[in-house]
């Protein structure tokens, strides 16, 4: 039986918009922000192999300097918590022996055994057969269906979210090293409140009739 019903599953997601303006007094509890984040967590990813990172920033200087990295847009600052998705560059071997003894771990397997070798087969030859700007932007690719996870968790649990591409993704790793971890950044959501005054929160939502999206075969 569904948790919800497909009604409140879509006012849900109609009643969330990319906010303007935060309400930088009010923050996102911690039981809920966990929720979130294990909603990025268990989004799927291309093998299962998650080539991201997710960086959350709630220090208050921190997120005042994403603003002036965010082309002076309020989000960042005014949000309770900032959320960046980095992308893994230059994967390799080590990341699939990695995941590989994950699965061994969570699922109670040995490393050897034949299922894990062959995917490990597999996803090895797919990664080598990727020229490396390739490669980064297959892993790029997964932080969007993250990002969609964390959109709809937000909409789901009435909390309100902004993504972000208007963004100095070099000036965020610099900020952030993230390069020095192997990652850059892709995009990102700001998360926390709408203002009251938010202008943008009273307007109807528009999107094209659903006979001009879907195309049914």
């Amino acid at each position: 039986m569904p948790h919800t019903t497909p009604d409140a599953l879509l006012a849900q997601l109609r009643w969330r918009y990319a906010v303007n303006k935060f309400d930088p007094t009010r923050t996102v509890p911690s039981d809920i922000w966990s929720a979130l984040e294990q909603a990025a967590i268990l989004a799927p990813s291309s093998f299962g192999l998650q080539p991201w990172k997710l960086v959350v920033i709630t220090d208050q200087a921190v997120k005042a300097r994403l603003t002036a990295l965010s082309w002076n847009q309020s989000q960042p600052r005014d949000c309770s918590h900032m959320a960046v998705f980095a992308a893994r560059t230059g994967i390799n071997r080590a990341d699939v022996d990695r995941y590989i003894a994950r699965i061994a771990h969570v699922r109670g397997l040995p490393i050897t055994h034949p299922d894990l070798t062959n995917f490990h087969a597999t996803m090895m030859a797919t990664i080598n057969a990727l020229p490396q700007e390739a490669a980064d932007e297959w892993c790029a690719r997964q932080c969007y269906i993250a990002l969609g996870f964390l959109l709809s968790a937000c909409g789901a649990l009435a909390v309100d979210a902004c993504p972000l591409e208007g963004i100095q993704n070099d000036e965020y790793d610099a900020l952030l090293n993230l390069r020095q971890r192997g990652y850059r950044t892709i995009v990102a959501a700001a998360v926390g409140y709408r203002a009251k005054d938010d202008w943008l929160a009273p307007l109807p939502k528009v999107r094209f009739a659903t006979e001009d999206i879907v195309i049914r075969v």
